[in-house]
């Protein structure tokens, strides 16, 4: 390990932090105060989310193509646009601003998640430095758990919605800032030595992408309407301020405990396993509206979420080749995932007043998603020259 390496793998942290554990999921506990405010349904909720999500499909497509110009550039703007949306959203009132200005957002994290991974995977890889990846995708639940605290608290002070919007648009901009500083250049030597090599679809990688996809399914509805559920029910609302923190907080170190086990027992064993325990998390929200049972979903969920991502990221990678097309089209298929979940969950809601059978429905989403990674597993295996 080196102060270089350490520095960059920071950098990815905090742009994680700014563009997914703000930019994407500050979504979740901003959404009861803004539903009683304005009214919504639970299927306008559910588009909202879903704009985010079409949004982040877009990016991921379009990172899939040739771009001008470097990684750094393109993070970097990812960032200011993720920030300036969420300033965007305290000033908007009306479904159309809502609606283009998540889209807008989704791109952005789109780009700061492709972009963000390949350069700090790739730059640690060339340093022997991989184990540090796990501190970049730590973002993700360290943005969670800081906009947790700080919309909790301004809603103890009784801030309206729109403030939330504003201080959340505020911390991701301060976090963006510090990423100019730790995320240098791209090495033009590194830059040039690179070669990219096609993109092959095997049968494991098209496993990866289906399971990758069910994922972005299975864990979306929890994520999404967890903090609701929790205020919408008498006996566990006082939880309210507490369940989205525990969920990014259990997210912050689970991705050094996956990885490591990853590293141990095989990327995509353990991506099954998780999967699984993921599931668990999932039924016990949908059967049972229980404190305990509220505790043990965010803990299952948030525990597991980021380090799935991570996981079917590593998992893509193809040692001496870039790694962002693959990240994007794994990017691709979780997002196709995580549209339909929301709006169906949504839709269902509004139907019959319940979200068991959308929450249902992803835990045999996710348990497929463990099969079609063991299978991906077996093939790769098999097709080893040292087995």
């Amino acid at each position: 390990m080196n102060k270089r390496a350490l520095s960059l793998s920071i950098g990815g942290l905090l742009a994680m932090a700014a563009a997914m554990g703000v930019g994407r999921f500050v979504y979740t506990p901003i959404l009861p105060p803004k539903v009683e405010a304005l009214s919504l349904s639970k299927s306008q909720a559910g588009l909202i989310a879903s704009a985010n999500f079409l949004g982040y499909l877009a990016g991921a497509i379009l990172a899939t193509v040739r771009l001008p110009g470097t990684r750094r550039s393109w993070l970097l703007g990812s960032l200011a646009i993720t920030a300036i949306c969420l300033f965007g959203m305290g000033l908007a009132t009306a479904m159309p601003a809502f609606l283009g200005l998540r889209f807008a957002a989704g791109v952005a994290s789109a780009f700061a998640l492709v972009f963000s991974s390949a350069l700090v995977i790739d730059r640690l890889a060339s340093t022997g430095n991989s184990g540090l990846s796990a501190v970049h995708f730590a973002g993700v639940g360290t943005g969670i758990a800081v906009s947790a605290s700080i919309v909790a608290l301004l809603l103890q002070a009784g801030a309206a919605w729109t403030t939330l919007w504003f201080a959340s648009g505020a911390v991701a901009a301060a976090a963006s800032l510090a990423v100019v500083w730790l995320v240098t250049p791209d090495d033009r030597t590194l830059q040039a030595m690179r070669t990219r090599a096609d993109l092959q679809l095997s049968a494991d990688f098209v496993a990866l992408l289906l399971a990758y996809g069910l994922f972005g399914f299975g864990y979306v509805i929890t994520a999404t309407f967890i903090v609701d559920m929790v205020r919408g029910t008498s006996s566990i609302a006082p939880l309210e301020p507490y369940v989205w923190l525990l969920f990014g907080l259990c997210a912050v170190p689970s991705v050094a405990l996956w990885t490591a086990l990853g590293r141990r027992w095989g990327v995509l064993r353990i991506y099954a396993v998780a999967c699984i325990v993921e599931a668990t998390g999932v039924a016990a929200s949908a059967l049972w509206l229980h404190p305990a049972s509220i505790v043990i979903s965010a803990t299952f969920v948030g525990g597991t979420f980021v380090s799935l991502t991570a996981l079917g990221l590593v998992a893509t990678r193809s040692s001496g080749s870039d790694p962002r097309g693959r990240i994007a089209l794994m990017t691709v298929s979780f997002s196709i995932g995580q549209i339909l979940g929301p709006a169906f969950a949504g839709y269902v809601y509004d139907a019959t007043g319940s979200l068991a059978m959308p929450l249902l429905t992803a835990v045999a989403a996710l348990a497929l998603a463990a099969v079609l990674s063991l299978a991906a597993d077996a093939r790769r295996r098999a097709l080893s020259p040292s087995r």
